[in-house]
């Protein structure tokens, strides 16, 4: 059996995480994962957890707080080890890292055509709160906006 530890992102994860994010097709064009994985260094109200083994990263999960809400992004497991409790470990430590901060609820956001995913969030305990997202790009961001 393999044994897993989670911790914090290291600049030396860099490539490792985005070709994982890459193989799991979380990434989309108009979203830099460089630039998001910088952005998330530099707030002191987020981190970037990954779970790895002895040779490799095989899950990811950014996390932050905006002081009421907790939101986690990027939440990717690879697909060799999915369905053995990777995807639920991350987000335990997800979590984990909001509740010592305070932080009593948590929303991520998924596509709506993405049925398994749902169905994932759905069997750890999220639920589905019927509300609209609206999104603006301010500035900089030339691509399709999600």
């Amino acid at each position: 059996m393999r044994s897993y530890r989670i911790r914090e992102f290291t600049d030396s994860d860099l490539d490792e995480v985005v070709a994982l994010w890459t193989a799991t097709d979380i990434m989309r064009p108009w979203n830099d994962p460089r630039h998001d994985i910088r952005f998330c260094q530099g707030s002191p109200s987020s981190t970037l957890l990954v779970l790895a083994d002895d040779t490799a990263i095989r899950a990811t999960a950014m996390v932050g707080e905006d002081g009421h809400r907790g939101w986690v992004y990027y939440v990717a497991v690879e697909p060799a080890v999915q369905g053995q409790g990777i995807g639920r470990r991350i987000m335990d430590a997800a979590e984990n890292w909001l509740k010592a901060r305070g932080i009593r609820k948590v929303n991520l956001l998924i596509r709506s055509d993405n049925v398994p995913v749902r169905d994932f969030y759905e069997r750890i305990g999220y639920a589905d709160t019927r509300t609209c997202c609206l999104q603006k790009v301010l500035e900089g961001d030339t691509g399709t906006p999600e």
